[in-house]
């Protein structure tokens, strides 16, 4: 519940400055409804938004398991993973575009702290840097050249006014530390990890099977949905990685109003 009401409240911080361009773009939970019912029911079903770029345009969320493995499924009004970020050639103020299902999950679920902050599950993209060292996500035989190609992380996120008035960061590993860490953490200075749970892209809908030790603890969680890009700050300082434009928001207000399997 305290990661929820976090999330809440940056939420409507983020609103008030203006990054999550809300209006005309909110989405409407409601289950088993709405234009995509027959293909994707249960979950947020959210109003197609004109002002959004299609492959960014979440008309469903959700979250449902089978076994011990969790499905994160996304729905948008155009060709899922159609549009990633120009190539900057460099890292500094680089660029990364996500499809994310931010959660109540505690962040020990995966392998962080205890209420280290918001966890959430994003798919990713970003050309200038390759943040996935143990996989070689375009088969080239070379693990450190394939940050373009869509792949997936656990993030822990966390309200931070270096980013903006409201905005929230990928949370910063102070130097000096030795947090709590998933064994597939990739060795950045962030609580992020990269278990090499590969995206399936299908026309309008990604999908993404996640294994769980504890899938009694994802099946009481809630969640929501969000299309955003990220930017490396120019220092590549603390902080350095900071959320600079939402999208969208499944729910329209961030409440992580999705239950699994519902």
């Amino acid at each position: 519940m305290r990661q929820q009401t976090s999330f809440k409240r940056a939420a409507l911080a983020l609103a008030c400055a203006g990054l999550f361009g809300l209006s005309g773009l909110s989405g409407t939970a409601i289950a088993h409804d709405g234009p995509h019912a027959k293909a994707h029911t249960g979950g947020i079903h959210s109003k197609p938004a004109t002002a959004v770029k299609a492959p960014y345009d979440i008309v469903h969320t959700k979250i449902s398991t089978d076994g011990n493995v969790a499905t994160f499924h996304m729905q948008v009004s155009g060709k899922a993973g159609k549009s990633t970020p120009a190539k900057t050639g460099k890292l500094a103020g680089s660029s990364v575009f996500s499809y994310v299902w931010p959660t109540t999950l505690d962040p020990a679920s995966v392998g962080f702290e205890s209420k280290a902050g918001i966890l959430a599950f994003a798919v990713t993209s970003h050309p200038d840097f390759d943040d996935t060292p143990l996989f070689d996500e375009n088969g080239d035989g070379r693990t450190d050249n394939d940050g373009d190609v869509w792949h997936s992380h656990w993030v822990v996120l966390q309200p931070d006014e270096a980013c903006g008035k409201g905005a929230l960061k990928v949370v910063d590993i102070p130097a000096g530390t030795k947090p709590r860490l998933p064994k597939t953490w990739p060795g950045l200075p962030i609580l992020i990890d990269s278990p090499g749970w590969s995206p399936t892209f299908a026309g309008d809908t990604l999908e993404v099977k996640v294994p769980f030790d504890d899938i009694g603890a994802v099946t009481a969680a809630g969640f929501d949905g969000v299309t955003a890009a990220l930017r490396v700050n120019a220092s590549v300082h603390n902080p350095l990685l900071c959320v600079v434009d939402v999208f969208k928001v499944a729910s329209g207000d961030l409440s992580l109003p999705g239950k699994v399997n519902r």
